[in-house]
C-alpha cells in the first residue's frame, strides 16, 4: 500500500505542476482581453500595422518623376534624346528651359525634382569624336528621386552613346555585326536577384514586419507587468499567491499565452501579408516556421526579463518609442551591418529583432534554408537561453519579495 503511495505520488505531483501552468496560462489570456490597452497593442496593431504600412508603399517604385530639360544644343540628337528620356517609366519631361535659371525656378518653386542640362557643344563635340557631357541636377530629399533620374539618363545615355560609336565606326568602313560588335564588346544583361522591381517596400517591408512583431510583443507584455504591479499592494511584479511554490510554473504559464497567440500573428504576418501585397515570399515555409519559433521565445523572454525593471504602464510607450528606429538602423537594413561600428554591431545582438530581421530575409527574401543562416539561428536559441535564465532570477526575486512582505504582515 504505502508503495502504491509512493509510485502515485510524482504523478500527483506533475499532475499538480500541469494543472498550475493550465491556470497561470488561462488567467494571463483574460488579463490580456480585459486590458483595453493590451488588446490593442497584442490584437488590433499586429493585424493593422501591416496592412497600414504594406498599403502606404504598395506603389513600389516612382514613375514619371517630373524633370526639366535645359537644352542648349537645338539639335536632331538632342531632341531625340529627350524623346528617350521621356519615354523612360522613370521619369517625364515635365518642362523645356531656354536657361538654367528657368530650370532652377521650376525646381525651387517644387514643379520638378531634377534638371537635364544639355550643352551647346553636345553634337560638334560627338561628330568631332570628343568626348561630350550631359549634366543630371537631382533633388536630393529623397533618393528614390535621385534613382529614377540617374537610370533614366544613364539608360538614354549609354544608347546615345552606343549610337555614336556605330556611325564613327561606319566612317571608317567598318559595317554591319562589326561594327555592333565593337560598339559593345561587352554583352550587358541586368538580372536584379531578390528585389526584381527595385521596389521600395520590397526592400524595406520583410525588416518592419518583424519590428512589428518585436515591438508588440514587448510593448504589451510592457504594460501587463506595469499594470500588475500598480495593482499589487506591494508593488511587485508576481504576486507571491500566483506561483504556488514554483517560478518556472509562472513563466511557463505566460510565456506559453502569449506563444499561442503570436504563433498565429506571425503567420499572419510574416506569410498572408507578403503574399497579399506581393512582397518577397520565396522561402520554404516549414525552415520559416522553425526559425520564427526561436525569435518568438527569445523575445517573449526578453521582454519579460526588461518588464520587470517597468513600474508602470507608461514606461514601456517611452522605451517602444525610443527603440524602434534603433532597431532598425541597427538592423543592417538602412546601413549594413560591415560597416556598423564594432561597439554598434554588439549592441544590437542584445535584442532578438536583429537576427530576426536578417534570418527573416536571408529566408523569405533571398530563399535560404535553416542550415545557410545557422548564426542567426543558433543566436536566436542562445538569446532564448540567457532570457529565460534571466527572467527566471528575476520572477524568483519578485516572488521571495512578495512573500517576504506578506510575512512582515503577518506578524
Amino acid at each position: 500500500m504505502n508503495t502504491s503511495q509512493h509510485n502515485l505520488s510524482p504523478i500527483k505531483k506533475w499532475i499538480s505542476i500541469i494543472k498550475d501552468t493550465y491556470n497561470i496560462f488561462l488567467n494571463e489570456f483574460k488579463i490580456v482581453f480585459k486590458d483595453r490597452g493590451v488588446v490593442i497593442i497584442f490584437i488590433l496593431a499586429s493585424l493593422v500595422y501591416p496592412m497600414l504600412y504594406c498599403g502606404l508603399y504598395k506603389n513600389e517604385t516612382l514613375v514619371d518623376v517630373p524633370v526639366a530639360v535645359v537644352d542648349c544644343s537645338h539639335t536632331q540628337r538632342s531632341r531625340e534624346f529627350i524623346q528617350h528620356i521621356d519615354a523612360t517609366a522613370d521619369v517625364e519631361v515635365a518642362g523645356k528651359y531656354g536657361t538654367m535659371e528657368e530650370a532652377k525656378k521650376a525646381f525651387d518653386e517644387r514643379k520638378v525634382h531634377g534638371i537635364i542640362y544639355i550643352p551647346k557643344e553636345l553634337n560638334e563635340k560627338l561628330c568631332s569624336t570628343q568626348q561630350a557631357t550631359i549634366s543630371v541636377y537631382c533633388d536630393m530629399s529623397s533618393f528614390l528621386y535621385y534613382r529614377s533620374m540617374v537610370l533614366a539618363t544613364n539608360y538614354c545615355a549609354l544608347d546615345l552613346g552606343k549610337e555614336v560609336q556605330i556611325e564613327r565606326l561606319n566612317a571608317q568602313g567598318i559595317n554591319g555585326e562589326s561594327a555592333a560588335f565593337s560598339a559593345q564588346p561587352i554583352q550587358f544583361e541586368s538580372n536584379i536577384l531578390f528585389n526584381g522591381g527595385m521596389g521600395f517596400a520590397s526592400f524595406l517591408m520583410p525588416a518592419i514586419l518583424i519590428l512589428i512583431i518585436h515591438q508588440t510583443l514587448f510593448f504589451g507584455i510592457g504594460m501587463i507587468a506595469g499594470t500588475s504591479r500598480e495593482e499589487n499592494r506591494f508593488h511587485v511584479l508576481v504576486s507571491s499567491a500566483l506561483h504556488r511554490g514554483g517560478t518556472i510554473r509562472v513563466i511557463i504559464g505566460k510565456t506559453a499565452c502569449y506563444l499561442f497567440m503570436y504563433i498565429a500573428f506571425s503567420f499572419y504576418i510574416l506569410e498572408v501579408i507578403p503574399h497579399f501585397f506581393n512582397l518577397p515570399h520565396i522561402g520554404n515555409p516549414l525552415d520559416l516556421a522553425m526559425f520564427v519559433l526561436p525569435f518568438l521565445l527569445a523575445t517573449i523572454f526578453f521582454s519579460m526579463t526588461v518588464s520587470v525593471f517597468l513600474p508602470n504602464r507608461e514606461t514601456g510607450m517611452i522605451i517602444f518609442l525610443f527603440f524602434s528606429l534603433i532597431l532598425l538602423f541597427l538592423s543592417g537594413i538602412s546601413w549594413p551591418q560591415s560597416n556598423i561600428n564594432g561597439f554598434w554591431k554588439t549592441f544590437s545582438w542584445i535584442f532578438p529583432a536583429t537576427h530576426g530581421i536578417q534570418g527573416y530575409i536571408k529566408i523569405n527574401s533571398m530563399g535560404a534554408t535553416i542550415r545557410q543562416i545557422t548564426f542567426e539561428y543558433a543566436s536566436l536559441w542562445i538569446q532564448t537561453a540567457v532570457y529565460f535564465l534571466t527572467t527566471t532570477a528575476a520572477y524568483y526575486w519578485q516572488i521571495k519579495k512578495s512573500s517576504s512582505k506578506n510575512k512582515e504582515i503577518e506578524q
